[in-house]
C-alpha cells in the first residue's frame, strides 16, 4: 500500500496526530514551528500558533485539550487562546523536553521525555510519566533517551512504547487504573529487516495490531500481537513520524512527517517531507480516548 499527500505542510517535526471524535477532525503538531494544525472534514485546514514548542495535543472530554509543552503539561480551550498550567516536568534537567504522549484506559496521559542533547543514544536520563485524572504526576520507568510510539491495547491491558534511539518497542502489563503494578512484558518487538527504519509514533487498532511510523525508513509497519509483520505502507518521504486511524470507518491510516535532518538533495526529490499523508487500511482503528483531566 501507498500514502498520498493530503497536507503538504512542510512540517519540521510534524507529530502526534489523531482524528478527534468531538469534531471529527484530525490534529497534529509542528513541534518546532510550534503549530498546531485541524484538518476538517471538507479538507479545510486550520493553524494554531502556541506560545512554545508542543510535542503532543489530546482531546479532553470536556471542549479544549492538554498540550505537552517542553517542559510542562498545560490546558488550553478549544481554539489554543487560552492556557493553564497543570504540572512541570524535568524543570532541573535542563536539556530535556516532553515528547510522545497518550490518553490511557483511565483517562489519564501517559507521556515520555526526549534527550536533546547531541548523540542521545548514548545517555538514558529520560523518563516515562503518568499524569492522572486528579493531576498527579507519577514517574513510571527511566534509563530513556527518545519517548516514542505510546499506546494501549484495545482492551486496555497492554500498553507499548518506543525507544527511537535503540529501536525498540516495549510492552507493559496494566493491572490497575492508577498504573500501581505496572510490569513490562519480555520479548520486546525488536529491529528487523521487514520493519525498516525505526520506530516513532504508533497506535493500535481494533484487533489489537500496532502501528509503526518507522522514521528513515520511509514506511509505517504492522505488527500482530505476537510480534510478525502483517502489514505495510510505503511513505514517499524518509522520515515518518507518527500515526493515527481515522476516517469515516476509521480505516483511513494517516501519517505525519518531518523535514529536519534532511539535506537539500533530499529535499528535492523528497519535496513533500513534512507533510500528512494518508493510506486506507483493511483493519478499524479504536475512538481516541478523550483526558478526563479534573480541572
Amino acid at each position: 500500500m501507498q500514502a498520498d499527500c493530503l497536507v503538504d505542510g512542510k512540517n519540521i517535526i510534524g507529530e502526534c496526530c489523531f482524528q478527534d471524535p468531538r469534531d471529527q477532525c484530525v490534529y497534529w503538531t509542528d513541534i518546532e514551528s510550534c503549530r498546531i494544525y485541524r484538518l476538517a472534514q471538507d479538507k479545510c485546514v486550520t493553524t494554531f500558533v502556541l506560545p512554545g514548542r508542543a510535542a503532543f495535543v489530546l482531546p479532553l472530554v470536556e471542549k479544549g485539550f492538554a498540550v505537552g509543552f517542553a517542559t510542562q503539561i498545560a490546558v488550553a480551550d478549544q481554539d489554543f487562546q487560552n492556557f493553564r498550567r497543570i504540572v512541570d516536568v524535568e524543570p532541573e534537567l535542563g536539556f530535556t523536553r516532553i515528547n510522545d504522549g497518550a490518553v490511557d484506559p483511565f483517562g489519564g496521559i501517559v507521556f515520555g521525555t526526549y534527550d536533546e542533547l547531541p548523540e542521545p543514544a548514548e545517555r538514558s536520563a529520560c523518563s516515562v510519566y503518568r499524569l492522572s485524572p486528579t493531576g498527579n504526576l507519577r514517574r513510571l520507568f527511566g534509563k530513556v533517551a527518545v519517548s516514542n510510539g505510546i499506546d494501549f491495547s484495545p482492551d486496555g491491558t497492554t500498553m507499548y512504547f518506543a525507544d527511537t534511539a535503540d529501536g525498540t518497542i516495549r510492552r507493559f502489563q496494566i493491572n490497575d487504573p492508577e498504573f500501581e503494578n505496572f510490569v513490562e512484558i519480555a520479548n520486546p518487538l525488536a529491529c528487523r529487516s521487514d520493519a525498516p527504519g525505526k520506530p516513532d509514533g504508533g497506535c493500535v487498532d481494533s484487533a489489537g495490531n500496532y502501528w509503526s511510523a518507522r522514521v528513515w525508513g520511509h514506511c509505517a509497519v504492522r505488527f500482530s500481537a505476537d510480534g510478525k509483520v502483517n502489514g505495510k505502507v510505503d511513505v514517499p518521504v524518509k522520515g515518518p513520524t507518527c500515526v493515527a486511524l481515522g476516517g469515516r470507518d476509521m480505516k483511513t491510516l494517516y501519517v505525519t512527517s518531518l523535514r529536519k535532518k534532511h539535506t537539500d538533495e533530499e529535499l528535492a526529490t523528497m519535496p513533500q517531507a513534512g507533510g500528512l499523508f494518508a493510506s486506507q487500511v483493511d483493519v478499524p482503528g479504536i475512538t481516541q480516548r478523550l483526558c478526563s483531566l479534573l480541572l
